[in-house]
């Protein structure tokens, strides 16, 4: 399975986040602590998202591969700073295809995506899904693989729901439709982050006025907390910069 983190707090290189830290995302795509039985390195590709500005689209730099191989991101990581970021490493499920387009993070306009998992059956299981949206969305996927799929099933719900509660809503109908999935989702605007914990593990560190979910702790910081499995974390940034972190039980 994949690795992600986010990041919210005063801006910083993005080195910081996936380079440096001893457990950093980079060590995570190869040597990784807590798979829980699904799979062992991330070497199918991999994707930063960043906010150049506060309220403004977030760019992208996305390539299959190795991150540990990318001289270009590692040294583009340490002159980019910025106040929010998502980050991905990835290992394919079986039969997916490795192509950059399949690799996290999804974006459109301000938000950034993130799948950790796997939809159990694919593609049959979530078919009547797939049948809720409209064609050209499904025309459109940026790959034939599950996490574009619930990419577009969670930008259907963004429309009318807030963040926290379209990623619930979309986790409860893919586990019921798929059960035995991994649905670890993780998503950000810039000013809001969200993930949810659905049989992979997720942690979140808060202090200082930042904020950082990830996978797997980047370091021994005691303020690390472990999200519990089946809740979705959202922490958000106040207009006079301080976080909030909120942790609820999804479908309950």
């Amino acid at each position: 399975m994949c690795r992600h983190l986010g990041y919210l707090g005063p801006a910083v290189p993005i080195a910081a986040l996936v380079h440096d830290p001893p457990h950093s995302l980079l060590r995570q795509s190869y040597a990784p602590r807590d798979m829980r039985g699904g799979g062992t390195v991330n070497v199918d590709g991999y994707g930063v998202g960043w906010y150049p500005a506060p309220g403004g689209p977030a760019l992208r730099y996305r390539r299959t591969g190795t991150l540990w191989s990318d001289e270009n991101l590692a040294a583009l990581s340490r002159v980019v700073v910025s106040g929010a970021v998502l980050a991905a490493v990835r290992s394919a499920t079986t039969g997916m295809p490795v192509v950059e387009t399949a690799c996290a993070p999804f974006t459109d306009g301000t938000w950034l995506f993130s799948h950790n998992g796997r939809v159990t059956g694919w593609p049959g299981s979530v078919a009547d899904l797939a049948k809720s949206l409209p064609v050209t969305d499904l025309l459109t996927l940026d790959a034939p693989t599950d996490s574009a799929l619930l990419w577009a099933l969670l930008r259907a719900r963004l429309v009318t729901a807030p963040p926290a509660a379209a990623l619930a809503s979309v986790v409860s109908e893919v586990a019921a439709a798929a059960p035995g999935s991994r649905l670890n989702l993780l998503l950000t605007n810039g000013s809001v982050l969200v993930g949810t914990t659905w049989t992979h593990a997720l942690w979140v560190r808060s202090g200082d006025g930042a904020v950082t979910v990830s996978s797997e702790p980047l370091d021994d910081d005691p303020r690390w907390r472990e999200v519990p499995d089946r809740h979705v974390v959202t922490a958000a940034l106040s207009p006079d910069n301080a976080i909030t972190v909120d942790v609820q039980p999804i479908g309950r």
